[in-house]
């Protein structure tokens, strides 16, 4: 995999930097920065500063205006100042061009989340999904961002006759493109075979925003114990688990997480992996309903499932952490009877929106846990009565 000269280190300093463009708020650019931040700390750095610029569109040198710009070199100079994070996708010459400016690394939201994934990667497949996004990724930046390319496994004679380094560079990186993607394939070939052998079981599928509480809700579900944490994108590679409620057995899969403005290279390398919600009979979305931006987060989560054709499936919304959702608006003074008509008007609102197809839990206090396992194992048996009506269920 190649060495970036970005890749953030432990502890680095950075600055953050948002536009506020048509049709967006200064709240949700907020919002979109404090995710960002939250990015930044997984990846292991410090958030310093955060800067913003009213925009209708990104200045195409700069990506803001040289006014900004020189603002954020200012603030730099005599700072410890490591890395500038812009939360928009750069090009490569906007790159290059901000580099010379401010003098320090800079890189974008893609770049981070690449970075991310290439650190939470474990398996085979996953490692190799991310190395073929970040190439992607690189192809078309080449030009701004790399001085030289390290040539694995070149030297004399790899060079055609008149081809520039720049050239010599993108033909190098589109063969390891090629060379993931076979390789890749391969494993997806692998992949299939296994799935195949899961026999007649209905299938199950986590999905959700990341953050929002899967993995805890998994290991809670199946008595297993996956890797559950707090920070963004805690778990790449999708688990598979034969779950039994009642004597009626079902897969449950636990799958990456979904954010906004996630690279469109790693939707495309994590198809595969994805492929158990395509696959899926019933999806349990999961919400963080204590988050501010809860509703945004679900409809990112819905166009991801369109982009992945798998939108059309039966599905339970999950609202979690319904203790973070009291701690964080249910102030002293209110008596419990406020509390419970707003409670009450939370769920009435949302199963309306679903047909009824909700449940509102706390997966950490496991609050309304035998509410979800019942409402799951209807679902799954309704499947199982609809495909093999003459077949008895049981494990």
């Amino acid at each position: 995999m190649i060495e970036k000269q970005q890749k953030i280190k432990e502890q680095e300093r950075v600055i953050l930097v948002g536009l506020i463009q048509k049709e967006q708020t200064t709240e949700q650019v907020t919002e979109y920065l404090d995710e960002l931040a939250f990015l930044a700390e997984t990846a292991g750095a410090i958030t310093v500063k955060r800067f913003t610029q009213k925009m209708q569109h990104p200045d195409s040198r700069t990506f803001v205006g040289k006014g900004k710009l020189d603002e954020i070199k200012e603030y730099i100079t005599n700072r410890n100042i490591d890395m500038v994070i812009f939360d928009d996708e750069l090009t490569g010459s906007q790159i290059a061009n901000i580099e010379k400016v401010l003098g320090v690394i800079t890189i974008d939201r893609s770049d981070l989340i690449l970075d991310i994934f290439a650190r939470r990667a474990r398996t085979a497949q996953a490692k190799v999904q991310v190395e073929l996004a970040q190439y992607q990724y690189i192809l078309p930046r080449l030009k701004g961002m790399w001085k030289h390319l390290e040539r694995q496994g070149g030297g004399i004679g790899t060079r055609g006759p008149g081809e520039t380094e720049i050239e010599t560079d993108r033909r190098i990186v589109k063969d390891k493109i090629s060379l993931l993607r076979k390789r890749l394939g391969e494993i997806d070939k692998q992949s299939y075979t296994q799935r195949k052998d899961r026999g007649e079981f209905i299938r199950v599928s986590l999905v959700g925003y990341t953050n929002v509480g899967k993995s805890t809700i998994m290991n809670l579900l199946s008595k297993s114990d996956v890797f559950a944490e707090n920070k963004l994108f805690a778990t790449l590679d999708t688990t598979t688990r034969k779950v039994v409620f009642e004597n009626t057995p079902f897969l449950l899969s636990d799958t990456v997480g979904f954010i906004r403005k996630l690279p469109h290279h790693l939707v495309e390398s994590f198809k595969s992996t994805l492929d158990e919600v395509r696959e899926a009979d019933i999806l349990l979305h999961v919400v963080d309903i204590a988050h501010p931006q809860h509703e945004d987060q679900i409809n990112t989560v819905n166009k991801t499932l369109q982009e992945l054709k798998a939108f059309d499936k039966p599905v339970l919304t999950v609202f979690n952490k319904m203790d973070l959702y009291e701690k964080r608006y249910f102030d002293e003074w209110l008596s419990n009877e406020v509390k419970q008509h707003i409670l009450q008007e939370l769920k009435e609102k949302w199963e309306n929106n679903t047909h009824g197809n909700c449940v509102f839990i706390a997966a950490l206090e496991k609050r309304n846990i035998d509410e979800l396992r019942t409402f799951i194992l209807t679902k799954v048996r309704e499947i199982y009565q609809i495909r093999y009506p003459y077949k008895t269920v049981s494990f």
